[in-house]
């Protein structure tokens, strides 16, 4: 066992401070491990998520030495042994307590999203599907909403436009909506005026932060991004809309 120093923060909405903890560590140990060792025998009313330790549920969403990480995902084998590893909420949501922030406006945005509306059965009652288009929307569907991406999203972050523009992880599910063989919704007037798909400018920051790996940005925000050119701004398409319709 060695000992070493931690910086969580501390605080509600209102007011909040760094607090510093010396920690045991061992071998093998990640951030959430800490956090549950400063509970255990330090600060018993440290509030922080959890709940699958495997990197799957995304609920131990924090910011660690300023990157957003899932604290069961980050090992202390990542940082040098004299590094001061501070623990911070996300930024972009409001902090209810200590480590854990309000994030139910990712779900109201999800329930703004028209669900997927596959078009009548073929006549011996099968859809079909090619594998490509299978393997294009399985993709999205790794997504187990950290919000790290929404979190690291500048345009929710730094410029507050959070009532115009949804974040990439609802990019992502418009992408794997839009991009499904089977489904006859038209969603792209409302990903241009509503969901504000112009806001992003690929800097492909929230593709970095995915704990999933999903090509976020070249493979859902671009296609989207193009589907709205094609729709309004191609000058032949708008000429062959005026002359036929």
């Amino acid at each position: 066992m060695a000992e070493r120093k931690f910086r969580v923060w501390r605080g509600n909405s209102q007011q909040g401070q760094f607090v510093e903890y010396d920690v045991e560590v061992g071998p093998g140990m990640v951030v959430l491990d800490v956090i549950h060792r400063i509970q255990a025998r330090q600060a018993s009313d440290l509030a922080a998520r959890w709940n699958c330790k495997a990197g799957k549920c995304g609920s131990c969403s924090v910011e660690i030495n300023g990157k957003p990480r899932l604290g069961c995902m980050t090992r202390l084998n990542q940082f040098t042994a004299d590094e001061m590893i501070s623990i911070r909420p996300l930024k972009t949501f409001p902090v209810i307590k200590d480590l854990v922030t309000d994030v139910k406006w990712n779900f109201e945005q999800n329930k703004r999203i028209a669900p997927f509306k596959p078009g009548p059965r073929p006549a011996d009652g099968n859809y079909r599907m090619y594998q490509r288009d299978v393997e294009r929307v399985q993709e999205f569907r790794k997504c187990i909403e950290c919000y790290l991406c929404q979190n690291v999203c500048h345009v929710l972050r730094d410029h507050d436009k959070k009532d115009k523009f949804v974040g990439p992880r609802f990019m992502i599910r418009l992408a794997s909506l839009e991009m499904h063989p089977l489904d006859q919704e038209d969603r792209i007037g409302k990903i241009k005026d509503e969901f504000g798909s112009g806001l992003c400018n690929i800097t492909r920051c929230c593709t970095d932060v995915c704990p999933e790996h999903i090509q976020i940005t070249d493979n859902g925000i671009i296609p989207l991004k193009e589907r709205v050119v094609d729709r309004f701004y191609d000058p032949i398409l708008w000429l062959i809309r005026k002359i036929f319709s």
